[in-house]
């Protein structure tokens, strides 16, 4: 990739991207995306294009980033994440000179690549906020506002995929807004969505399916990210916690993990970390965990795949 375009962005190759787990609605929305993606000369026939910009909205953690990464691998493009620090700079009133150069970089990897970039654009709302009118720092507006023109500018002159995050879909511009044909809130996993992520996660261990079950109860209005990092610290402790001379019992090995882990607010709190070892799903926990494979027919094992192989994840329960 052109090491100049490295500058602004992170570049993230399609055969890196996972599978997401996603609720029936979300699911649906991205498959007919990809089905008019792989229709365009269908579209073309009847005087349409595909789609090409999308905003995902919802809080941190509900694998926006995860989506869009999938996304792109499923189109069999490399994706750049540009943040607001590659845009902001470290100067005021240089991100109108920034978008221009990420934007003009972009174009010149796609052509000397030879496939275009999907652009990820990450915390959008700090780059695509509600132009100013106030008058109170006119400086300071002027300089946002000339910055959101330019961005619009550009979101109508680039010749890919664009998807933008944000957790604050009420602070973009109305004008940014509409630049984008499509708009999918990320809501927080269901009972269904939460096992398979536990699942995921939790691999090379299982646990039945009624533990699973419990368990995922006890992580309602728990993102994805809270999920990841509750099993993903499980597991370091089994590893390093007897090298540390650790309390190894279950109680204390999810009292410290609890400890360690704080939902975000934003979020709510799960009533796992209202009720700790009291909690029902960890009363009834399996200790120490079994091995996936050493539960026959109970704990499926669910293991992050390359998502341009695969069909997403389907909830037809």
């Amino acid at each position: 990739m052109d090491s100049d375009f490295s500058k602004f962005a992170q570049i993230l190759k399609p055969e890196e991207a996972l599978e997401p787990i996603l609720a029936k609605p979300v699911r649906n929305a991205l498959l007919e995306w990809l089905t008019e993606v792989w229709a365009k000369d269908e579209l073309a026939a009847v005087g349409l294009k595909e789609r090409r910009r999308a905003l995902f909205s919802g809080a941190a953690g509900t694998g926006k980033t995860t989506l869009a990464h999938h996304l792109a691998a499923r189109l069999g493009l490399p994706m750049a994440i540009i943040r607001p620090d590659d845009i902001h700079g470290r100067y005021v009133g240089t991100g109108t000179s920034n978008i221009k150069r990420i934007f003009d970089a972009a174009q010149e990897a796609a052509e000397e690549s030879g496939h275009p970039l999907l652009l990820f654009f990450d915390e959008f709302d700090t780059v695509a906020q509600k132009r100013m009118h106030e008058g109170i720092n006119p400086g300071l507006e002027h300089d946002h506002n000339a910055m959101v023109n330019s961005l619009l500018a550009r979101l109508d002159a680039y010749d890919s995929f664009i998807i933008a995050a944000t957790n604050r879909a009420d602070a973009i511009d109305e004008s940014v807004w509409r630049r984008f044909e499509i708009q999918i809130e990320m809501k927080l996993p269901g009972q269904f969505e939460r096992e398979r992520i536990l699942a995921r996660y939790l691999s090379p261990f299982g646990l039945p399916k009624t533990q699973m079950k419990n368990l995922a109860e006890a992580f309602e209005t728990a993102t994805p990210a809270l999920m990841r990092g509750f099993c993903e610290n499980l597991k370091r402790q089994t590893v390093v916690g007897p090298k540390c001379g650790w309390d190894m019992h279950r109680d204390a090995v999810i009292s410290r993990l609890l400890a360690a882990i704080e939902p975000h607010p934003d979020c709510g709190r799960p009533r796992l970390w209202t009720l700790g070892t009291k909690d029902h799903s960890i009363k009834t926990l399996s200790w120490p965990l079994a091995l996936a494979a050493d539960i026959p027919d109970e704990a499926a094992e669910v293991v992050p795949i390359a998502s341009n192989v695969v069909p997403l994840i389907a909830n037809d329960a």
